[in-house]
């Protein structure tokens, strides 16, 4: 599987899924559960979006 999210993308929707899901908590609100997605694409560095458009942040090292 070819990843299409790069290192700061990856840290920038990891960081902001974390927020997402502690203000869902904090607020006692399930749009914290939106704080998922980000979360999930950053983790496993694939972004489901990004493939119709073929648009990728990873730099391959070959």
């Amino acid at each position: 599987m070819k990843y299409n999210v790069g290192t700061t993308d990856r840290l920038l929707r990891i960081i902001l899924g974390l927020i997402i899901a502690i203000l869902g908590v904090v607020f006692d609100s399930w749009w914290g559960l939106i704080g998922i997605i980000p979360l999930a694409t950053g983790l496993f560095k694939i972004c489901p979006l990004y493939i119709p458009f073929k648009i990728s942040t990873h730099q391959n090292k070959e």
